[in-house]
């Protein structure tokens, strides 16, 4: 059937109750690990042209300088964005599957070709590509596990499974460290084989792909009701639940063609608050997040002395932190709820980031306290940026729910990528602590201000059927 045929009789059906009604089991953790391992690639991405830009810049047949290895960093960035918004678009319109199996394809089609670039030129293009495939990543995926998660693991298991960014950015570490500073093979060949561990990590996530479902919601909006009934039965099947003792829920809905007007009213009339708290959200931990972790090394390096070779072994509790936060408060906004707990680990964050910058202005850190002050406060900053994502993926209708995460995603990436980063770049380079602790200060009262767009705007939607959180456009027909 058409993906954007209509109906002039309402259609009815026990679809999302049926998916909500499950218990976790090993579909689920299928689809969280299959589907989630996204983020692990973009931490992995992020950090390995970091961890190896002085092999880049060594490389005998790259021969980069530190703004060229900037330059690639930043149409990685640019390539995220564009491929956020375009497979965004597809995703809604063609399917889950279809576009988070094209998008891991174009990664890892991309991230294979870097490891064989043969000058800047074919470089920064393949890094963009490969940004693009990330970005697309995110739309597809974000919608889809949201659509196939129980309501009441929604929220655990989106903040786990963004937090594993940092597995990623870990792992790229520690392959920089092993393949690079251990001289276990040359330079020139350890950074290709660094871009070829996420190419082999890629493939491996294609074919476990290949099992999981489309999204029986996205078929139900598209008029396809016996293949989503097919698809829920056999997730079903695959659980051993039992069927339905009573009638379940049903919803009623005409199949919709999204247009650009439908896109403007859902967010500016419909949802305005929605979509003011889904911007702030967004953009502050995005400058918060970014301007700290892409400066990182410079910090390190300027006032504490870490050799470069060494700052990946200081990121690496680091990443414990920012993993462990989402890990372990996750269970806390499905149950406690969205709102409070954004409210609490937004204002934590910001709080903690204003002690530890007066700390650093005073001179009272070193590398491994100023190390511990970061992972403490990231630990809940955390889980306030995986909260955004899930704020935004499930605060909107079905039929638009990948280009919104798309948009809001594209937002806080441009602004977190770009002024983030060169702000404090800026004011690390002054070297004077006290311009720093301003930065800082700046960050911390933006996460402040998030948290108050969050008591203000926030919604309680855990536990709640996505149709419940905000009807489809084509049950309003």
């Amino acid at each position: 059937m058409n993906p954007t045929a209509t109906h002039d009789a309402p259609l009815e059906t026990d679809v999302p109750a049926r998916l909500d009604r499950l218990r976790w089991g090993r579909f689920h953790t299928l689809v969280a690990v299959g589907l989630g391992i996204t983020w692990l690639l973009d931490g992995l991405e992020v950090t390995i042209t970091g961890s190896i830009a002085g092999a880049l810049k060594s490389s005998p047949v790259l021969h980069l300088t530190d703004a060229q290895v900037g330059l690639a960093g930043s149409l990685y960035l640019v390539g995220a964005v564009v491929g956020a918004l375009f497979f965004g678009w597809l995703t809604d319109r063609l399917g889950r599957k279809k576009l988070f199996t094209l998008t891991l394809g174009l990664y890892l089609a991309a991230t294979a070709a870097t490891a064989f670039a043969p000058g800047l030129v074919t470089f920064v293009i393949f890094r963009m590509l490969t940004g693009a495939g990330i970005g697309g990543e995110y739309a597809a995926i974000n919608s889809a596990i949201q659509e196939l998660i129980p309501a009441r693991y929604r929220g655990h298991t989106d903040l786990v499974i963004n937090g594993s960014f940092w597995l990623g950015a870990a792992l790229g570490a520690l392959g920089a460290v092993l393949l690079l500073d251990m001289g276990w093979v040359s330079a020139e060949l350890g950074w290709r084989l660094t871009f070829g561990l996420g190419a082999l990590l890629g493939l491996g996530i294609l074919v476990l792909r290949r099992w999981i479902p489309e999204s029986p919601r996205w078929l139900m909006l598209h008029g396809r009701i016996d293949e989503a009934e097919a698809v829920v039965a056999d997730i079903e099947r695959r659980l051993g639940a039992a069927p339905p003792t009573v009638p379940l829920p049903r919803l009623r809905l005409r199949p919709h063609a999204l247009t650009l007007a439908d896109v403007a009213r859902t967010l500016f009339r419909d949802y305005p608050r929605r979509t003011v708290l889904g911007l702030v959200l967004m953009a502050t931990q995005a400058f918060f997040y970014n301007a700290i972790f892409f400066t990182y090394a410079l910090v390190l390096g300027r006032f504490y002395g870490v050799a470069d070779a060494d700052v990946g072994l200081y990121l690496l509790p680091f990443a414990a932190g920012n993993f462990l936060g989402p890990l372990l408060l996750g269970r806390w906004f499905d149950t406690w709820g969205r709102r409070p707990m954004i409210v609490t680990t937004y204002l934590l964050s910001g709080g903690l980031l204003f002690a530890t910058a007066w700390l650093f202005v005073q001179g009272w850190l070193d590398a491994r306290t100023q190390t511990v002050a970061w992972s403490v406060v990231f630990f809940f900053a955390s889980a306030a940026a995986s909260s955004a994502y899930l704020t935004v993926s499930e605060s909107f209708p079905l039929e638009l729910r990948a280009l919104a995460i798309a948009l809001f995603y594209a937002f806080g990436t441009a602004l977190g990528g770009v002024v983030g980063p060169w702000l404090f770049g800026s004011l690390i380079g002054t070297g004077e602590r006290s311009s720093i602790g301003w930065g800082y200060a700046l960050g911390a009262a933006l996460m402040i201000i998030g948290a108050l767009a969050a008591a203000c705007l926030g919604i309680a939607a855990e536990r709640r059927s996505l149709e419940d959180v905000a009807a489809p456009l084509g049950s309003r027909t």
